[in-house]
């Protein structure tokens, strides 16, 4: 049976004004990825009918699209089964967004973390090598941007331009599939500002970092640069890692 809001998860965030098929494929995806439904668990469209209250059509859509992301699989004389963890495609934006909704919210983060660790350095050091001198600059500029937003404790805007800084990064590699990356990227950085896993003031050591990563780009230093990026990945875990077990303690935030 489907729970209403899965455990240790918040509610799903839906955009507004999202139509059915958004908000269904929303809650059943963050029910899977959570856990509420077990692998190998049957699904029955009419039981599904009946627990959101929309058309049949509604259902097969969500399981269509659920089934392209590997969470569910249609079986001949059993029905729509939903798949193990190892089945699904881990590197969909919405999937991960789901992840990080549900109770191994920092296991996602972890593993997501690991894989920017691999990558993002690397990125960094071929931009201090392919950037151009105008997309130097303007990383240069975007540093400097998040400096003054993270000192404002503008978390709206910082999140933004963390995300967009990361993104030229990645673009300015040159490797087309580094820059696919850029979705990850920025699904996991809005989700440590939606589940409240990223401080009000950035700390000053990860905005300096930003700052050394962009200026050694701009001086074509690409160790600098690979050096730099590194500490911002595991800045950014401890502050995450920190942060999820201080929530956890009694009294501690929700």
């Amino acid at each position: 049976m489907i729970q209403s809001s899965p455990r240790g998860a918040s509610t799903p965030h839906v955009t507004a004004g999202a139509g059915l098929h958004a908000r269904v494929l929303d809650h059943l995806g963050t029910v899977i990825c959570n856990g509420d439904m077990a692998a190998g668990s049957v699904l029955s469209i009419e039981d599904l009918v009946d627990r959101y209250q929309v058309s049949r059509s509604v259902i097969r859509e969500v399981l269509r699209v659920l089934a392209s992301m590997g969470l569910v699989e249609t079986r001949r004389r059993v029905g729509i089964m939903i798949q193990p963890a190892g089945a699904w495609k881990v590197f969909d934006p919405q999937v991960i967004r789901w992840r990080l909704a549900s109770g191994g919210r920092m296991a996602q983060l972890r593993s997501i973390t690991e894989l920017r660790t691999a990558i993002e350095p690397y990125a960094a050091w071929l931009a201090a090598e392919r950037v151009d001198d105008d997309e130097a600059s303007e990383l240069v500029g975007l540093a400097a941007k998040m400096w003054a937003a993270g000192k404002a404790g503008d978390e709206a805007r910082f999140l933004d331009l963390d995300i967009d800084f990361h993104r030229r990064v990645l673009a300015a590699s040159g490797n087309e599939m580094f820059e696919e990356l850029q979705l990850i990227v920025a699904e996991v950085l809005a989700g440590r500002h939606h589940y409240h896993l990223m401080p009000h003031y950035p700390d000053e050591r990860a905005l300096r970092l930003h700052t050394d990563v962009a200026q050694a780009i701009q001086r074509r230093d690409g160790e600098r640069a690979r050096r730099a990026m590194v500490g911002i990945m595991e800045q950014g875990f401890a502050e995450m890692k920190s942060m999820w077990e201080r929530a956890a303690e009694p009294g501690g935030p929700s």
